[in-house]
């Protein structure tokens, strides 16, 4: 039998920057145990079959398929959420979001909406931090709804509401003290697309019309209409588009418009406040 060093060894073609992580997730996977666990048992023989599927998991990898498509899951805000080719994958980046969003003077039972839920990563986030908020999540997809509502559920966040709906298509008449969203914000022809993870995640979950900015617009222009007067709106955005959602935002009326930097430095979500009634 293999052990677990020698196995992990066999994952040093593996494409990317963190081979060693994915071949230690992958590997964890396989033997339902912690990268700390690998660590700590190098020397551990692994079961003829866990090595088998160990071994196709990498193949599979090698061909650049996400680590996160070939667990099934992804941790995002001590979450375990599932992801399959419906969903984004949810990044580190949108947690900063999600940390603008607690940070927000709202009132005790605030109601908050996600559009473009995806896996239902944003909406869990806040819901498994404030009880007492009432959060509804949207999304086009009825595959990716389906994700999100099984993620509600395997953490205990079953209140919840999600709806198919196209922006605010299905969130006629009603308004909100909070909107967030991680629309797809990547132009057509950016070639980050044909690279990496992108290469396989849902098209329509990355990719905006105007050179990107389609889908921010859209959200922007429809927000006062569904926001209470000092309700905020808050959008992640690429690393070059804050000076023009910045500029939507101001365009229609929005107060106290900032943008803040991710934890990797670059500009990544622009939030607004809709002035009092």
């Amino acid at each position: 039998m293999a052990s677990v060093q020698e196995l992990l060894r066999a994952a040093d073609d593996l494409p990317g920057d963190e081979a060693r992580r994915d071949a230690e997730i992958l590997l964890g996977h396989c033997l339902g145990r912690s990268r700390a666990w690998l660590y700590t048992w190098p020397e551990a023989d692994v079961a003829p079959d866990q090595a088998r599927g160990y071994r196709d998991l990498l193949a599979r990898r090698k061909e650049g398929i996400p680590v996160a498509y070939l667990t099934g899951e992804r941790e995002f805000w001590s979450l375990r959420l599932a992801v399959d080719e419906h969903t984004l994958i949810p990044r580190p980046e949108t947690e900063t979001l999600v940390e603008w969003a607690l940070a927000l003077p709202l009132p005790g039972k605030a109601r908050v909406a996600d559009l473009g839920t995806g896996s239902g990563a944003i909406a869990l986030a806040v819901a498994s931090e404030r009880e007492e908020w009432q959060v509804i999540a949207t999304d086009s997809s009825a595959a990716a709804l389906e994700i999100a509502a099984a993620n509600a559920r395997r953490n205990g966040l079953d209140r919840v509401e999600f709806r198919l709906s196209d922006w605010y298509a299905a969130l006629q008449g009603q308004r909100f003290d909070l909107l967030l969203s991680n629309p797809p914000y990547i132009a057509a022809n950016d070639d980050h697309l044909g690279r990496g993870d992108l290469r396989f995640e849902p098209h329509q979950a990355l990719v905006a019309g105007h050179g990107g900015l389609a889908a921010l617009a859209a959200l922007v222009e429809g927000a006062p209409g569904h926001l209470r007067g000092n309700g905020w709106l808050l959008l992640e955005h690429g690393w070059e588009q804050g000076a023009a959602v910045r500029d939507l935002l101001r365009e229609r009326g929005f107060c106290q418009v900032t943008t803040r930097c991710d934890a990797a430095g670059p500009e990544r979500i622009s939030g607004a406040c809709r002035h009092a009634e």
